[in-house]
């Protein structure tokens, strides 16, 4: 079902927000980093009626994980909560201003095998007309609209044999997305449906790992 990019789908998915019971904040575990990223909610474009997320595809010359698809996000600074980060990190990467009346809720915490607990951050870019890539981080922008993380196929589950973990899996443009962007996505689309879903024990794929 398409969700038009306006002032009613910004309040029903801020209530559903509000309404998900979302684990208590956790310190990041011995080794473990704060981090956050930003699910940030466009207008679809392109001719497409309707609410969209940003994913972007990592630049090349990053020092990890380049080339591999993410929500906008990094580590937080010292002193910086997931919220400043998660807004910061939207303004470096897509050029994004935003600011706290834009959130719209938080996810649960996700901890991941490369060392960083994320946190993320659900905000709704009415701006999002004012995208401006910086290349030195982001190689492209897409915009995935809500309906296409609604539909029942869009995520699978596979073992690996180096895990009693389930990978989770997201489908896009005949391309496999792997945690911990797709976990979070799943998560994001479980709480548009009303569910409290936990996402933490989804596994990542081995590349992923370092």
């Amino acid at each position: 079902m398409v969700q038009p990019f306006n002032d009613t789908t910004r309040r029903n998915i801020a209530e559903r927000c509000a309404d998900f019971a979302r684990l208590s904040p956790s310190e990041p575990a011995l080794g473990l980093k704060r981090a956050a990223v930003a699910i940030a909610l466009v207008e679809a474009g392109e001719g497409v009626d309707g609410t969209a997320l940003l994913l972007t595809l990592r630049a090349a010359g990053l020092r990890a994980h380049r080339g591999q698809w993410a929500l906008p996000g990094g580590r937080c600074d010292e002193g910086e909560t997931p919220v400043m980060a998660a807004l910061r990190e939207l303004q470096e990467e897509l050029g994004l201003e935003l600011g706290p009346a834009d959130v719209l809720g938080l996810l649960d915490d996700y901890p991941t095998r490369s060392g960083y607990l994320i946190t993320p951050v659900v905000v709704w870019a009415a701006t999002s007309a004012d995208i401006s890539p910086n290349p030195e981080e982001v190689a492209s922008v897409h915009r995935i609209a809500l309906d296409d993380i609604e539909r029942a196929d869009a995520f699978d589950f596979v073992a690996i044999p180096e895990s009693r973990r389930r990978v989770i899996r997201f489908r896009h443009a005949g391309q496999f997305i792997h945690a911990p962007t797709a976990a979070l996505i799943y998560q994001f689309r479980e709480v548009l449906g009303g569910r409290d879903t936990r996402v933490a024990d989804l596994e990542q794929p081995v590349f992923a790992w370092k």
